[in-house]
């Protein structure tokens, strides 16, 4: 197979990260990492679409209220309950929030068309493992239990995320397996990290390559896990769940030039081989977090299309 070369337009955002002179991720305080990364949205992301509706709410939580943003998309009828997606922001458990995937679940909730909840769960190292799957999992089980006064169809109700946030659609799905409640019909897991021992090919392979380096994981699993027998826990590493079986139909996009990228195909694999319905997208030339880089890779919005296609199959069948 001849070599793949990164994508002109991942390039160009590599380029302005080195332009920029951002301090590599690995040498600032959580705040300051988080500070850096809103910064970029300006930069990298689309001008927000309009949606039909916007509301605050919260969840119950283990450890209290759980902020959530509730996205109805352009022509979702309010009159009758209505699919929905619950969605997880990336930023390694530790960066990232409900401003920073704003556009994206706008993009989403439009393109499905659909309810998107998006969940504000706990960060690292404020709040370390298992905080943030915790949260994750008490707000899907939230939406469920609260479908009828949030004008949701609890039937049809499915989760995704990307990288962290595709972590924790991961573990979300599986606890609701487990439990036999909620009921997710789809899980679209954005490249997510699936295995937290960080022994994957991909890893050395793309080690410098922005803008997530091998040394920027390390950094995040460094904050959010609490020792290293938790890598070894399925609420962090699905991948080592006891069992994949019985899961919901899963979409798993992974990018080529991205160190997360073979655990991701892994877990596609594993998925595919426990007998679960999958569809795997390499975006071949793509760098780590290029969903959310829309303003400049063309290819974000073709994630986002083949994402809303993938639930509004899932959605049309439950």
């Amino acid at each position: 197979m001849p070599e793949q070369k990164l994508h002109p337009q991942a390039e160009q955002v590599c380029d302005l990260i080195v332009a920029s002179g951002r301090p590599p991720i690995e040498t600032l305080t959580p705040p300051q990492a988080r500070q850096a990364y809103l910064a970029s949205r300006p930069i990298l992301q689309p001008d927000p679409e309009p949606v039909a509706e916007v509301l605050s709410l919260q969840a119950v939580g283990p450890n209290g209220p759980i902020p959530l943003r509730l996205y109805r998309g352009n022509g979702v009828d309010k009159g009758r309950p209505q699919p929905a997606l619950v969605y997880f922001h990336g930023g390694g458990w530790v960066i990232g929030d409900l401003e920073s995937h704003d556009q994206l679940c706008r993009a989403l909730a439009n393109a499905i068309p659909s309810i998107v909840v998006a969940v504000d769960y706990r960060l690292a190292p404020e709040h370390k493992f298992p905080a943030a799957a915790e949260d994750a999992i008490a707000a899907t089980r939230w939406i469920a239990e609260n479908a009828a006064r949030l004008g949701v169809d609890a039937g049809r109700l499915a989760v995704a995320g990307d990288s962290a946030g595709g972590n924790l659609a991961a573990v979300v799905s599986l606890d609701a397996r487990d439990r036999g409640a909620p009921r997710i019909v789809h899980q679209v897991l954005i490249y997510p990290g699936t295995d937290m021992r960080m022994g994957w090919p991909s890893l050395e392979r793309h080690a410098q390559q922005l803008p997530l380096t091998r040394a920027g994981m390390q950094w995040f699993v460094g904050h959010y896990l609490g020792n290293e027998s938790d890598k070894n826990d399925w609420r962090a590493s699905p991948l080592l769940a006891r069992s994949l079986e019985n899961l919901p139909p899963a979409l798993v996009i992974t990018a080529g030039f991205d160190p997360l990228c073979d655990e991701g195909e892994a877990y596609a694999e594993a998925l595919r081989k426990a007998g679960v319905v999958v569809a795997h997208e390499r975006f071949e030339g793509q760098i780590h977090g290029f969903v959310s880089m829309g303003r400049i890779i063309a290819d974000a919005g073709r994630a986002v299309a083949l994402s809303a296609a993938a639930l509004r199959a899932s959605f049309r069948g439950a």
